[in-house]
């Protein structure tokens, strides 16, 4: 049921006032040993005749590059917890077998290892975040692997390294500390997890110069125990503000969105309109969730020194038909694309305490930026790639707070659902402006009340497509893609932007 009809809304920005940076790191990407994700997505091999270097998938690298990806987490996900090392580096035809049980009870050759990884993040230009393993692994193994792959010397780590062929070091700022220790990466009570955390992230030691951020495995969903847990398990965070967290620095929270119960979570082409709403006001509700698990770790961190990680976010629908179950392979439509300009608002708004997150994942499973045809080679860029390329001019920008006024809503699913999604952000003299339109079928204009600093230019781009359920494909690779956007005119003001109905639209501002 609708609330009150309006045909303006107007969003009040105050240009002049900054507030938190929104790291890039919120842009983050996530590659699991999941389906295609890694072979046939990143790995297709030196002898591949896909274009590659050293067996990386070139054209995968230039797309990701195109989003400037700040960084990559890696090998899972439920994998890690299952993944040991050492069985991923030296020659790979002596690399020994490993089952894959989380995913389709493959076996894991490890062609694609540590060395592999470190080259893809290189290709790349992205920071790595190595996920290390709690739950079937040691500290002592855990310990062995920061120092093969952050130290310069010639301690036993850094021999076997060069022996392996690298020489220098890597910096590697991101470590995790197991994943869904709740699941399945331990099935363990939050206060045996706690105890462990501190353990190992005592052991996963800074080498040299390499300072590492320890992200310990976090809640998920509601789970606002297991955060309050982890939060009294740190040293003392409100007496000195300026003392370091320890001895991890954040935790992580993991939230999937989809229409239907974890039995039969949805299609990800044929739905609905009541199941676009649906969808949309459950990825709406990664806002709340924010906001809850934030208040929780302000009683404890009133500085803010501890991170929020959301390293698993995204849609989660049934498999394509046809295909292996436990490959999660789905399409990704303009509805996606909108569930992701929904959480990057969400991630806008609570920087103060959002310090990273990754959709999950980048190539082939979920909702991912990129599909690769297995048949044809092709490349397919995804609408939800195209909101993070539209989106790039937020990466380490100051947050502005936008104040929506008249903004109709919907009822769904027990919530408001307002039909207008906004954020904003200011860097030297630009701002962007990104605005989601919610409504399956109505078109909306906004007005920019735009405040504080004059605006002698702008830009903007849409993103858009005749059906809900558009998607790319091989052959019709652009049916969603982004265009330049003309519906953008002068008011008193500041500026009238026109959002076509299920629509995703930025502008970029010049300020002075």
């Amino acid at each position: 049921m609708r609330g009150t009809s309006v045909t303006t809304t107007t969003a009040v920005i105050d240009l002049d006032l900054p507030g938190p940076t929104i790291s890039r790191h919120v842009y983050g990407h996530f590659a699991e040993h999941l389906g295609r994700c890694i072979y046939g997505g990143f790995w297709v091999g030196e002898d591949s005749p896909v274009p590659n270097v050293r067996g990386i998938r070139a054209d995968v690298v230039e797309a990701l590059r195109a989003l400037h990806i700040p960084n990559l987490r890696w090998p899972g996900g439920c994998f890690a917890d299952d993944y040991h090392w050492r069985d991923g580096i030296g020659p790979r035809d002596q690399r020994p077998r490993m089952v894959n049980s989380h995913w389709g009870d493959v076996v894991e050759d490890n062609a694609f290892g540590t060395h592999e990884f470190m080259d893809l993040c290189d290709l790349l230009g992205a920071d790595p975040y190595v996920s290390g393993n709690i739950g079937s692994g040691t500290v002592a193994e855990m310990s062995d692997w920061v120092e093969y792959l952050t130290r310069a010397d010639d301690s036993p780590m850094a021999a076997l390294r060069r022996a392996n062929g690298r020489d220098e070091p890597w910096r590697v700022p991101f470590w995790g500390l197991g994943n869904e220790a709740w699941g399945c990466g331990g099935n363990l009570r939050v206060e045996q997890f706690a105890s462990m955390a501190r353990q190992y992230a005592t052991y996963a030691r800074d080498q040299g110069g390499n300072a590492l951020y320890r992200i310990a495995a976090g809640a998920s969903d509601a789970d606002y125990h297991w955060t309050e847990v982890l939060m009294r398990s740190f040293d003392d965070l409100a007496q000195d503000p300026a003392a370091p967290a320890g001895p991890f620095q954040a935790v992580s929270l993991h939230y999937y969105t989809m229409s239907g119960p974890w039995s039969d979570k949805g299609s990800a082409t044929e739905f609905t309109t009541d199941e676009w709403y649906l969808t949309l006001s459950r990825a709406r509700y990664v806002d709340e969730l924010l906001t809850r698990h934030s208040t929780v770790m302000d009683r404890y961190d009133p500085h803010r020194k501890v991170g929020l990680v959301v390293d698993e976010w995204g849609t989660w629908w049934n498999v394509e038909p046809g295909t292996n179950p436990g490959f999660l392979y789905q399409q990704n439509t303009l509805r996606d694309a909108l569930v992701a300009s929904v959480h990057l608002d969400a991630f806008h708004t609570h920087a103060d305490r959002v310090v990273m997150a990754n959709i999950a994942q980048t190539v082939n499973v979920l909702q991912a930026m990129i599909l690769t045809d297995p048949d044809s080679g092709a490349l397919v860029l995804t609408p939800t790639y195209h909101v993070f390329a539209m989106n790039t001019g937020h990466h380490d920008a100051a947050s502005l707070a936008v104040h929506l006024r008249d903004v109709e809503t919907r009822d769904v699913d027990g919530r408001s659902l307002p039909m207008v999604s906004a954020s904003a952000s200011t860097k030297d003299d630009t701002a962007l402006v990104s605005l989601s339109n919610l409504d399956a079928d109505a078109a909306r204009t906004i007005v920019l009340d735009l405040r504080g600093r004059d605006v002698v230019g702008h830009t903007a781009h849409v993103l858009t497509a005749p059906a809900l359920n558009a998607h790319n494909t091989a052959e019709a690779p652009s049916t969603v893609a982004p265009a330049p956007h003309a519906g953008v005119r002068a008011h008193p003001r500041g500026l009238e932007v026109d959002l076509p109905a299920h629509s995703y639209v930025t502008v970029a501002l010049d300020l002075r």
